[in-house]
Parts: C-alpha cells; structure tokens; sequence
C-alpha cells in the first residue's frame, strides 16, 4: 500500500530512536543489524528487544545497539514497523539512516507514521491531532490531557453523537421514501428530543476550547506599572530567581523580557515591560509602546502599583491600560508604610492583591487568584477539554445545525428539513473524527508534526 519509511524518532540525549514503516521495514533493519544471537531479526518474537552491532552502508559496525520488530496489524501505524535503539550522536544516526536508504527505504515527512496510523485505522483524527498537543505539552496537566484524546476521550463521544444522529436520519429518510404514509408524531418527539440533548452536549464541548486553549498554550499575561513600581521584582520573585535586573534607577527595564511561570495547572507566558512614563530618551519609549502594545496583545494584565507612594500620572497611564481588560491590581512593596488611594484603585479593578515582591508576602494569595480568573483551576483533565481550534470550529457548526434541526422538527417542518440539517451536523462532526475531511485538510494537520512522529 505504502513504500517504506524512516526518520529519526528521538535525539539529542544519550540514546536516539530510528523507526521504520512499511512492508520491507523488518527486512531493512535486518540488513543493517547483526544480533549478537546470530539469528536474523525477522525471526525474533514481535516487539521484543534484541542486542547487536548496527552497521553503515559500507557494512562498518558503528554501534553496539537494540532492534525490534514489530509486526502488523499491532503496531503505532498499523503496518510492519521496525526500530533502533542506539546511542544518540547526530553523525551516528545520520550514518544509520544513510544505511537504510541504501536498502530502498526513503525519509519520512513529517507526521507521515502518524498519518499512517490514521488511514490504516489505527486513530481517529481527534487522536491523531492529540498525539501532537502530546508531543508539543508544556505541562504536566496539558500532557494528561492530551493523552486522554489519544486514547478516545474526544473521538468517541463525537462518534456516539454522530451515530444516534444517523439512526434519525435513516428514520426520517424511511418516511420520505413512502411520503403516502402518516407520520407518526411520536418520531418528532423522539427527534426533538434527541437534537435537543445533542444541541446542549456539542456546545458544551465546543465552549471548553477556550479553557482548552489556556491549558494547551498557556495565557499571555504582562506585568504593567511606573517606573520602580516592582514589576521587575515581581517577575524574579514568580520565578524564584533572579532573571530580571533590579535597580532604583527609573528605566533600568527598556525592552520586554518574557518567561514561562506555571501556577497552578496553567502556564503564564509573562513578560515583564518597561515602566510606563513620559520620556525624552527614545531608547526607553521604544520599551514604552512595546509594553503597551504587548499589553493590547495579553489575556491578563498584573498592574503594579508602588503602595508606599501616592497616585500619579504615570499610574494612570496603567489604569487606562488596564481598562476593559482581564486585570489584577496588585498594590505592591506591603512591607513599606502605605501612602496609596486604595479606594480609587479598588473602583478600577475587581481583584486587588497585596503583596512585598521583596518579601514574597501575599504572593500565595495571588497564584490562588490566577487559575480563577481564567477559568482553569486544578481538576481532572481527562481530555473532555477540546484544546484544537479546527475540533471546536466544527463542534460549533455541528451544534448550529443540531438546533436548526430540533427547530425544524418542533415546528412541524416536513421530514426533508429535519434531515438536511441533521446531515450537516452529521457531516461536521465527521470533520473531527476524518470521515468527512478532506485530503487538503488532513495533510495540512499532519504537517506541523516533526519528522519521525
């Protein structure tokens, strides 16, 4: 069916990973590894590990290494699959696969053992794309997640709702072949019934993206203030060292400095900015409009505020900012005698959050406040969070045309106007699962996989 491939599967440690697809993937690794049993590798049990020398094309021994082979239908790709396991320097594995190019086996492209497993059955598409967000995971939670959609958590759901949908279908298609026939107002009902539990399930499924999308990439979030305000510090001590420079002269920070804080299950992608002010140095308001544009760009916005100082011009430039926006006011250096209008402060902002980021005092209170303001606090993240944008565009279309069809079948519309939007619904979530999509869809899927997955 296909010609066999091979890429580098992991690298850059002590061991690197080579895997082959296809019919001749056994034979090929066979012809560069030598068991140290003596026996060929074809004749080793499916999936069972066997120590010998791999050889480059020339038959040099390059490395002392593990093969495996891994026969089909039980494998990642659904077709014969074979594996090196062997030390992981680049010239190494580069020789190994020049090797195994000289017995006709080509590079793979990216995603391409993935794409396998997903036309040979092997997954859905919704696992398919999971394998990614699994591959990609910056935490530990986003992993769970993602490892729950491999194994089925959004594929099958969407195929049990896509399955009850046909069943109507095939009903409400039955009556119009033989449209001599009464129609039995109960199969409205049942309909009704039926697109009215779906219409609510697909629109729950499709509004989870956004906390989804908070778990799978993290939230944009930038720490605003004046000059010396503790932005700067504040920044070292979410860290818990020191990244940013910290000085009392105003406009020590003139560029934005950006790093990656998890608190709780989610993942701040924080930028620390320039202190906002009116300035004559040019250098500095290049950093100014930098932070406010970033600012713009940002789901969460910390504004600092110097407690131990009045109100001033330059904070009002932050409240400005901060208007209409998802924002913390956190009312800083708390260790300090506080000289600050906490009242006008309190009526820009809903949350407000004291504490010394010298000190750390009242840093807890506000990695509590965080995952409540996004909507992800720590639960059970069994994969029921759709977290790919193209899943979610389709949920919704599924559920717009699940209601239009529950809205046809209460106002005793004919049979044909129930099913053709329940067909649209059907076909939407077809999308997902990739009965329904397109070729140009699914290479576009697969192509931002690495080589090798």
């Amino acid at each position: 069916m296909y010609d066999t491939i091979a890429a580098v599967s992991s690298s850059g440690g002590p061991i690197g990973l080579i895997r082959v697809s296809g019919e001749h993937a056994i034979a090929a690794v066979e012809a560069v590894f030598r068991a140290k049993n003596g026996k060929p590798l074809s004749a080793a049990p499916s999936q069972k590990l066997v120590y010998g020398t791999l050889h480059d094309k020339n038959n040099n021994m390059i490395d002392s290494c593990f093969a495996v082979c891994m026969r089909a239908p039980h494998t990642y790709t659904g077709e014969d699959m074979a594996e090196l396991q062997c030390h992981g320097s680049t010239a190494l594995l580069t020789q190994a696969l020049e090797a195994l190019f000289a017995q006709g086996v080509r590079q793979a492209e990216a995603g391409e053992f993935t794409r396998r497993a997903f036309l040979n059955g092997k997954m859905d598409l919704a696992g398919a794309e999971a394998v990614h967000d699994l591959i990609t995971a910056r935490t530990a939670e986003a992993a769970q997640n993602a490892a729950a959609q491999v194994m089925g958590a959004v594929g099958s759901p969407v195929r049990e709702i896509r399955e009850e949908l046909l069943g109507m279908v095939a009903h409400f298609h039955a009556i119009v072949d033989f449209p001599d026939e009464d129609i039995d107002p109960i199969l409205f009902d049942d309909a009704a019934a039926l697109l009215h539990r779906t219409t609510t399930r697909l629109y729950g499924m499709a509004e989870s993206y956004e906390r989804g999308r908070i778990l799978r990439e993290g939230v944009p979030c930038v720490i605003l203030g004046r000059p010396n305000a503790g932005k700067s510090t504040l920044l070292n001590t979410l860290l818990g060292r020191e990244r940013a420079i910290v000085t009392p002269i105003p406009g020590t920070t003139r560029d934005l400095i950006e790093e990656n804080v998890k608190v709780g299950s989610i993942l701040l992608r924080v930028s620390d900015t320039a202190g906002l002010r009116d300035t004559t140095d040019p250098v500095e308001q290049v950093g100014i409009d930098r932070a406010l544009a970033q600012a713009s760009a940002s789901s969460l916005i910390l504004a600092v505020f110097d407690g131990s100082q009045t109100l001033g011009d330059e904070d009002m430039l932050v409240l400005a900012r901060a208007a209409g926006q998802r924002a913390v006011a956190i009312v800083n250096k708390s260790d300090l005698a506080q000289q600050l209008d906490i009242d006008r402060i309190k009526h820009h902002f809903e949350h407000v959050v004291y504490l010394s980021a010298k000190t750390g005092e009242g840093l807890d209170e506000l990695l509590h406040l965080i995952p409540n303001l996004v909507g992800l606090t720590d639960g059970a993240y069994d994969g029921a969070l759709i977290t790919n944008a193209r899943q979610a565009a389709a949920l919704a279309r599924a559920a717009e045309r699940c209601e239009a069809a529950l809205y046809a079948a209460q106002s005793g519309m004919t049979p044909d106007a129930v099913v053709m939007d329940a067909e649209g619904a059907i076909a939407a979530l077809g999308e997902i699962t990739g009965e329904t999509v397109t070729e140009a869809v699914v290479t576009r899927i697969f192509s931002d996989f690495c080589v090798g997955k």
